[in-house]
């Protein structure tokens, strides 16, 4: 079995929806780097294959949208899904490497949006935030923890 594919499956199993978005966007990315370099190699077979694959990520990440609960991020997200798709079809017919460098350099920059928010939800909450602290006068013979 591949290492990497089984590396994969164990860190889609059980992951927060978001956790899932950023492994999405890491695969978009590594698809199109391979598809960078296979376009210097001249393999346009790879290039195809890697391009199109990314598409297709791209296209579950816009198919999962909930632009019910998601309001104008969800309609932002999904108008970036469509351009990014767009410019990927254009890369290839184009056959430009510097398209596909700027589509990679967009995907990182809104993973790394994505990679913020995980680290804000998996931030561990303190007492402070959750509840309001509540100043009550005491004796000062009373002991408070």
């Amino acid at each position: 079995m591949n290492a990497g594919l089984s590396y994969r499956e164990a860190a889609v199993e059980g992951a927060s929806p978001v956790r899932l978005v950023v492994l999405l966007y890491e695969q978009a990315f590594e698809d199109l780097r391979r598809a960078l370099a296979d376009h210097r190699r001249g393999d346009i077979e790879g290039r195809t294959r890697n391009i199109n694959h990314a598409i297709l990520v791209i296209g579950h990440l816009q198919a999962s949208l909930d632009k019910e609960q998601g309001g104008r991020v969800a309609l932002h997200l999904e108008r970036f899904y469509e351009q990014m798709r767009s410019g990927l079809v254009q890369a290839q017919f184009g056959q430009s490497a510097e398209a596909l460098e700027r589509q990679i350099a967009c995907l990182v920059q809104v993973h790394e949006a994505w990679c913020e928010v995980e680290r804000a939800a998996a931030a561990p909450i303190s007492l402070t935030e959750t509840a309001p602290q509540q100043q009550e006068s005491r004796p000062s013979g009373e002991w408070s923890a």
